[in-house]
């Protein structure tokens, strides 16, 4: 062995045991944690049988460049761990993280022969012994010897893996494999172009031509949806659960008629939106959609707002203007917060639902509008009747098609699909490129009871879109939920031989605990006078005082701004 591949061996001892010490068991949750990635134990014989049915099914070589994709992407997705969990390591220090998780998930023993990388180069060749290869094993009990290697996905994960980790196409070659009768298994990686056929080689990487029939297929069947009056969910309307579905179905019942909708749901549940998709599917569509917020508009402007004002009716009202109906004339018209106009506003829409027309403030004649009005609100509108705030006849004509839209708490399969939704917004609103959103966050995303519904989502992503890395992703760190269990993250002093912190950090550790004790101290004072201690030592350049934190600009930057709401908020001192 090279002293090169030497040093990365040692690098790979090191990288195994640091990911021993990353990996949990949440018995309590029912999940397997590597840092912030999801794991979960399979048995091999289920892997099996997926094989032996896709190779029955698709044929050998289909199935080969579908398991070999799989790879890829998984091994991907693990180059953006490296670059996290080895940021200012070595090169040998990233590269390893990919054999050792190999390793420590069982999938195969990995055995450095030769490495020779250089990251900034562009420079990589590679030698791997690779022994007790799951794959290579379940692929010759169920077809016995075969001629050509059978390590699919580990040499799709390979290629992904070290081709995102160098910026540049590295392909990966298994030249021994146990499935083919070897002692053991053997990849080889360099770049695509060292390789005589690596161009052809990489088509086993490109979307397979049965996949683009079957979206051909899909298509046609949307086609045909289209022609039977059931159009698809519209782009801008996002959801998967039983709730969503449900509260959709209504709304498309409702599109081919004027009825008026009564949309009803808590605050932040996305009820414009819901609105906005209704009027998209209508036979309005082409006409104005015009939203109003009741709550938004003083009370002594809502009736000119809503129902246009003529000229010298007020002081100010230097000249005519249409209201919201007669800029909606043909369209929609969104009255959100419905239960907040005041009595004279309700008696005058009364007015215009009965007679289609409005009569501005101020004037003296009527106007005929054509609208379809959505209406919708978070009061109880019978019990504001009963109250006498909400008119009784009113209540009726609007409550003719009722749709409720359930909360995102029992909206949870949701979350993941508008949270990718509003990871693209901000990303390209903020121009960050935000890989995703890791399994540990995701599950913080779903444990939580969202007050805010999908609102507070939308917000809590924008935050985590402008903390995590460029090029990273939103980890649970980011999410800053109030209420949820922060990760097990291994940020702790690395422990000495016989198990015990160092003496002199283990002596300043204790020293800190006892001012704290002593000054009732909690623990944000600390992150407070640490802040203003690395600023003050930095000159105020907070991106060198955020290196000198650990932690990167935006992290420190939202924190900074978060230390006068806590001690305005009396989270300084206490219990």
């Amino acid at each position: 062995m090279s002293s090169s591949t030497d040093k990365f061996s040692a690098t790979m001892r090191d990288g195994l045991a640091d990911l021993a010490r990353r990996l949990r068991f949440a018995m309590e949750e029912g999940a397997i944690w590597l840092d912030e990635q999801r794991m979960i134990l399979i048995h091999t014989a289920a892997l099996g049988a997926l094989r032996k049915e896709l190779v029955d099914t698709l044929g050998m070589e289909r199935a080969r460049g579908l398991f070999m994709r799989m790879g890829f992407h998984s091994g991907m997705r693990d180059a953006e761990v490296a670059r996290k969990l080895r940021a200012g390591h070595s090169d040998f220090g990233q590269l390893e993280i990919g054999p050792c998780l190999h390793t420590i998930e069982g999938v195969v023993r990995v055995t450095p022969v030769k490495v020779d990388i250089d990251i900034a180069a562009g420079i990589y060749d590679g030698e791997f012994l690779w022994e007790d290869s799951f794959e290579g094993d379940v692929h010759r009990q169920l077809f016995g010897i075969v001629d050509e290697p059978a390590c699919w996905m580990q040499i799709g994960y390979a290629t992904g893996y070290t081709s995102a980790l160098m910026g540049r196409t590295i392909l990966y070659r298994e030249v021994e494999c146990i499935a083919c009768g070897h002692p053991h298994c053997r990849i080889i990686g360099k770049p695509v172009e060292a390789w005589e056929d690596g161009t052809q080689a990489l088509a086993l990487y490109q979307p397979d031509p049965v996949i683009e029939t079957i979206i051909a297929l899909q298509s046609e069947v949307e086609h045909l949806r289209a022609l039977q009056g059931t159009p698809a969910t519209p782009a801008d309307l996002v959801g998967t659960s039983p709730g969503f579905r449900a509260a959709w179905g209504l709304l498309q019942r409702a599109a081919a008629s004027n009825v008026t909708v009564l949309l009803l749901g808590e605050t932040g549940v996305g009820k414009e939106r819901f609105a906005q998709a209704l009027h998209s599917v209508s036979g309005r569509a082409d006409k104005p959609f015009i939203a109003v917020n009741c709550a938004a508009i003083p009370d002594e402007l809502i009736e000119s707002e809503l129902f246009g004002v003529e000229k010298g009716a007020f002081t100010g009202a230097s000249q005519s203007r249409p209201g919201r109906f007669e800029r909606a004339h043909g369209g929609t018209l969104f009255l959100d917060e419905l239960g907040e106009l005041s009595a004279s506003a309700q008696s005058k829409l009364l007015r215009v639902l009965q007679e289609g027309e409005v009569e501005r403030v101020g004037g003296t004649g009527t106007r005929k509008v054509d609208v379809r009005l959505v209406a919708a609100t978070n009061v109880d509108l019978a019990e504001a009747v009963k109250q006498g705030t909400f008119r009784k006849d009113l209540y009726y004509r609007l409550n003719v098609y009722p749709v409720t839209i359930p909360p995102l708490r029992e909206r949870l399969d949701d979350i993941r699909p508008l949270a990718e939704r509003f990871v693209a917004r901000y990303g390209a609103r903020h121009g960050k490129r935000i890989v995703g959103i890791t399994d540990r966050a995701l599950a913080e995303l779903r444990h939580y009871d969202w007050p805010g519904n999908v609102r507070e989502l939308e917000n809590v992503i924008e935050r985590g879109v402008i903390l995590a890395s460029q090029g990273g992703q939103i980890t649970a760190d980011h999410l800053f939920l109030p209420g949820t269990v922060a990760p097990v993250v291994d940020t702790a002093p690395r422990l000495g031989a016989g198990g015990t912190l160092p003496d002199l950090r283990e002596a300043a550790v204790h020293a800190l605990l006892d001012q704290m004790s002593e000054q009732q101290l909690a623990l944000g004072d600390v992150e407070t006078v640490l802040m203003e201690a690395a600023m003050q030592r930095a000159d105020g350049n907070m991106s060198q005082a955020a290196r000198l934190l650990g932690i990167t600009r935006p992290q420190l930057a939202y924190r900074w701004k978060m230390r006068g709401t806590r001690a305005g908020n009396g989270h300084g001192n206490g219990n």
